[in-house]
């Protein structure tokens, strides 16, 4: 609780200095320390994996998913070796610059954008010109045929 004079007691003052301290020690030794850890430890395995790959198989999922599993359990094992919190900025930061450098060319999907195959693509342009002529047609004649329609 806090006294009189609107400030908080002795002993609840030390112990909220110990605390912010502790915060302190434990955010600084996260920033240098923690980027330079998974630098060493996690990315240097993923280099190696993404290098073993044919380039051309970057942008594939199936391809890549196990590297990329490994790297995102390295980085969260370092952060809890560390005491650190995950996610926290320095990962984001980092998983950012691995986008970057082995994934900038890959689509959202994984897949570069192309037309699909003919016998896909063609019902869905047929099928609605074959409608438009028939019902065209049928307004024709309809209209052609006029006598029993009051």
């Amino acid at each position: 609780m806090m006294g009189n004079s609107g400030v908080f007691p002795a002993g609840r003052h030390a112990a909220l200095c110990v605390i912010l301290a502790t915060l302190s020690a434990v955010a600084m030794a996260c920033n240098s320390n923690y980027e330079n850890a998974i630098k060493e430890l996690c990315l240097d395995k993923f280099k190696q994996d993404m290098e073993a790959l044919d380039q051309g198989h970057w942008c594939s999922w199936e391809d890549t998913v196990e590297s990329y599993g490994e790297l995102t359990n390295c980085t969260y094992l370092v952060a809890l070796k560390m005491n650190c919190f995950w996610p926290n900025r320095l990962v984001d930061e980092f998983f950012i610059g691995v986008h970057q450098h082995y994934f900038h060319n890959c689509s959202p999907t994984g897949r570069l954008p192309h037309d699909p195959p003919n016998r896909i693509l063609g019902p869905f342009i047929i099928v609605p010109v074959v409608v438009t002529l028939l019902m065209t047609a049928l307004v024709v004649w309809r209209s052609k045929r006029s006598e029993g329609i009051v």
